[in-house]
């Protein structure tokens, strides 16, 4: 079989973290088989659809690199196939018209509701022929659906599941206004794109039993389902904006790494043994449907940090830095030089074991291309007996023939050993570091020297504030 999936999301707002996870397994499932990976944009409802959503979804997508085949579809531009296929499901007797007003509705709804029985729609137009139809009211169209049997379907993740056919109703296929519905819709797209495998979030699991039952009456092959658990949050509530259920541009302006996000992603829900860290290349290597696990995953937003964390890490000092430097430019107002950003590259292996997100890291790294804003406690630390010896330190350092890590750290526990009286170590280090990069908090102090050069370093020491 050829394998084709889809990640249909209804733009009506951001790429949340749950239709994030649905795009990756759908991605990582086709890479798997070698087959595509269609994107499609169910925007039926063109009062709620917006721009920015659609455009938010693309961004989205494009962040996390979860590249598509083919153009976008949109479900929108697709009506005329729908009412072509509403047309063949009346010639074939498997649809009808449905001349109920929403008066008429509500009216059943409520009869229904103070006697005890079900809602659903009462069929009451299935059998009635059309010469019947008051004037003046635009018909619904309906399914035809079957009222007795069952409807199963063997989802991939969920097994065997069914539901008794007197249990659906007629569901409504097209609207008074010549508007498809999304079950509609979807069916037919699907089948039009060649999808092969339908995984989504079990929260469509009921409409599985709706939309099969269309295809049964057009008589198509239905995909394969596989509806995989949602989200919760860490106390096993339905994940929600307390939780972290943002959207994905969210977490990129939180500094999160897209192939952090991707993993972390991945194991909301699948597992592979005891493996935490797993690359995209292996990921798409071990990915199936079989490993996908029947209870919800938990969102937890620590493990989501310390992951990228470890993503940081690995990440190149280029790579980093280059990613980096917008941000440090957004912060300062200005742009970042050639020889910023070569200090700012060369700083990078100290920092990186110290932030959790780009965001931190840039933080901790601006001091190293711009003269740095000094903390309160960096203040107090510069007192009269801590400048004179910075003082005598800039002396030493000026003359310095060795300018690197190992020479620094020799000459300078040189000079506090040899000072009179002598001082620890940390008398001197500690206004150092004060003074270059206005923290008490620094990654090595001899790797920070090296990096920011002897001219830069003489140049703080020199213009400490008052």
């Amino acid at each position: 079989m050829n394998v084709v999936t889809r990640f249909a999301p209804s733009p009506t707002g951001f790429l949340h973290i749950g239709g994030a996870r649905t795009a990756l397994f759908n991605w990582l499932f086709a890479r798997h088989h070698g087959g595509e990976f269609r994107l499609r944009i169910e925007d039926t409802d063109l009062k709620r659809s917006t721009k920015e959503a659609k455009a938010a979804i693309l961004d989205g997508l494009e962040w996390l690199q979860l590249d598509w085949d083919g153009e976008v579809v949109y479900q929108s531009a697709q009506r005329a196939r729908h009412a072509e296929i509403v047309d063949e499901l009346l010639n074939s007797g498997n649809a009808y018209r449905c001349y109920c007003t929403p008066e008429e509705l509500s009216e059943m709804r409520a009869a229904a509701k103070r006697e005890g029985r079900s809602t659903r729609y009462d069929g009451r137009w299935r059998d009635l022929d059309p010469s019947q139809a008051p004037d003046g009211v635009d018909p619904a169209i309906r399914l035809r659906a079957p009222q007795d049997g069952e409807t199963i379907i063997e989802d991939q993740v969920q097994g065997s599941v069914r539901v008794a056919n007197e249990q659906l109703d007629d569901m409504v296929l097209m609207r008074t206004d010549g508007t498809p519905t999304y079950m509609l819709a979807v069916v037919v797209d699907d089948h039009d794109m060649d999808i092969s495998h339908v995984i989504r979030g079990d929260d469509h699991l009921n409409n599985a039993f709706r939309q099969i039952q269309i295809y049964r009456a057009l008589d198509w092959e239905p995909p394969a389902f596989a509806h995989i658990p949602l989200i919760h949050g860490p106390d096993g509530a339905k994940l929600s904006k307390r939780h972290g259920a943002l959207g994905v541009d969210t977490y990129r302006q939180m500094g999160m790494l897209p192939a952090a996000m991707r993993n972390y992603l991945l194991r909301l829900g699948w597992s592979h043994g005891d493996d935490e860290i797993i690359s995209t290349k292996r990921a798409v290597d071990w990915f199936d449907l079989d490993s996908v696990g029947k209870s919800p995953a938990r969102f937890d937003m620590a493990k989501l940090e310390s992951l990228n964390a470890q993503y940081l890490r690995e990440t190149g000092e280029v790579a980093l830095a280059a990613m980096i430097a917008p941000i440090i430019e957004s912060s300062i107002g200005a742009a970042l030089d050639g020889p910023a950003r070569d200090c700012l590259t060369r700083g990078m292996k100290g920092l990186k074991p110290r932030a959790d997100t780009l965001v931190a890291l840039a933080a901790a790294g601006v001091f190293y291309v711009r003269r740095p804003k000094f903390t309160d406690k960096a203040i107090k630390l510069l007192d009269v007996e801590a400048r004179e010896i910075l003082a005598a330190v800039a002396g030493k350092l000026a003359g310095l023939e060795e300018w690197s890590e190992d020479g620094l750290e020799t000459s300078l526990r040189a000079f506090a050993e040899d000072s009179d009286p002598p001082l620890k170590f940390g008398q001197l280090a500690q206004p150092l570091r004060a003074a270059i990069t206005g923290s008490t908090t620094s990654p090595g102090l001899f790797e920070v020297l090296e990096v920011l050069g002897r001219d830069e370093v003489l140049r703080r020491i020199g213009n400490i504030p008052d």
